[in-house]
């Protein structure tokens, strides 16, 4: 099923996707269960947005890929490496996103996001798809100059924008061999699958649950492939996940004058 937010006459809804057309939902799925009316829509008729806004936190995996550390020159953690994302980095399909002036060097970074359905602390890890709501797929913007420059990641993956979500929410997929690839102006640029991730989905999600509790509608960022790159005023950047769907991010920098 999936499971989308938009907006219809200035007013925003959730809805059940099939085909071209959506299913008006009677109130967040979230937290109200996934209660259908009898309203359809057009899905041409509709603005998607991004179909979760994280009422807690956007947790990040660093160097989940083997090939994507290589490629930056690190090395594989022995266990996920962390970080955080506020909710402010978090947009939708289309939106267009606007780059920090401190920055030269932000790249795109294609990835399976984990959407959060119940309370989780300490989940054992043959019980984590019960956790679970559904997936997403995200782009991890990061500005790499700065990444590079400062011993913490705030800055370089927390600004406005750097958290596209979309187009919806996919919840009945098996997370474990999909494949992630990414085009730029498009031109592919990334190609990888799961399977070929350092900690799966399900070791991500008990392993996070040990350090902090999970609420209803957290994020879980679970890494990138190898072929990221700097992206450039005007560029748009399309990240597809095979069973999901495709989320497009257009980017633009700041007029000076």
């Amino acid at each position: 099923m999936r499971i989308a937010r938009f907006v219809h006459r200035d007013d925003f809804h959730y809805g059940v996707v099939q085909d071209d057309t959506i299913t008006v939902l009677a109130n967040d799925p979230m937290y109200a269960g996934i209660v259908p009316t009898t309203e359809t829509l057009k899905l041409d008729d509709v603005r998607l947005v991004t179909p979760i806004l994280p009422r807690s936190k956007v947790v990040g995996v660093g160097r989940n890929w083997q090939a994507h550390a290589e490629e930056l020159g690190n090395e594989v953690p022995s266990s996920p490496l962390l970080f955080f994302k506020p909710n402010t980095s978090v947009v939708g399909p289309d939106e267009p996103v606007m780059l920090p002036d401190w920055t030269e060097e932000v790249s795109y970074e294609a990835e399976l996001a984990v959407v959060i359905g119940r309370i989780a602390k300490d989940v054992p890890i043959d019980r984590v798809d019960e956790v679970i709501f559904g997936y997403t797929v995200g782009n991890d913007l990061t500005a790499r100059d700065v990444q590079r420059a400062e011993d913490q990641w705030a800055r370089a993956k927390g600004f406005d924008g750097s958290c596209p979500l979309g187009p919806w929410i996919e919840t009945e997929l098996d997370p474990d061999d999909v494949q992630i690839r990414s085009w730029v102006d498009g031109e592919l640029r990334q190609n990888g699958s799961t399977q070929d991730m350092v900690f799966d989905v399900r070791t991500l999600v008990s392993y996070i649950s040990e350090a902090f509790t999970l609420l209803p509608g957290d994020v879980i960022l679970t890494g990138t492939p190898a072929g990221v790159g700097t992206i450039y005023d005007g560029q748009t950047v399309e990240c597809e996940i095979e069973g999901i769907g495709t989320l497009s991010t257009t980017v633009r920098r700041p007029t000076v004058g």
